[in-house]
């Protein structure tokens, strides 16, 4: 058996991409998968399974969620070992930059080519960097920037389908998910 994470994209935002954590985690266990733990209401889900490819396993969580909530989910899977390491990244670079404003971690489905990586990390300014990390973009935002504002630095439209989750949320599901004494 192996553990995965996946990571819902745009669920429970609205009053029509509704996906209760409790549905969530029927859904994958309808699908085969066990060891189902759903953690916060933003569509984080970690499961076992034999099934090796990342790929499969990704086309089969989509069609199930389609099939149940009526509109399509896009997911971004991981192995646990995988995530283990971006969170360790995640640790890294915020250390790194004491007295950031937020760190948002953009979850990509496959990891960018140089080009995209080159324009996504030119978009850094005054406001924060954008650092790119194998599947993952991180927005490293100074004080000054505007809260609430999705995209300050004008990043995630370069990377195509993605969802993000702030350092504290990555970091607090490698502990919780990726340790080895689960």
């Amino acid at each position: 058996m192996t553990t995965y994470l996946a990571f819902l994209r745009a669920v429970n935002l609205g009053a029509k991409r509704k996906f209760p954590k409790d549905d969530i985690r029927r859904v994958v266990e309808g699908v085969g998968f066990t060891g189902v733990e759903t953690y916060i209401a933003s569509g984080n889900v970690r499961f076992d399974t034999t099934m090796r490819s990342r790929d499969r396993i990704t086309q089969m969580l989509e069609r199930a969620f389609l099939e149940d909530r009526g509109f399509d989910v896009p997911t971004i899977v991981f192995s646990a070992s995988e995530f283990a390491e971006l969170a360790r990244e995640t640790a890294r670079l915020h250390a790194e930059r004491p007295g950031l404003a937020r760190h948002y971690v953009y979850l990509l489905p496959e990891e960018p080519p140089a080009s995209v990586v080159e324009a996504v990390e030119a978009t850094s300014n005054d406001l924060g960097d954008m650092v790119v990390r194998g599947r993952a973009a991180h927005a490293l935002l100074r004080p000054g920037y505007e809260d609430g504002v999705v995209d300050p630095l004008g990043a995630t439209k370069l990377l195509g389908i993605a969802t993000n989750r702030n350092a504290t949320v990555v970091t607090t599901l490698g502990e919780k998910w990726c340790t080895p004494a689960r």
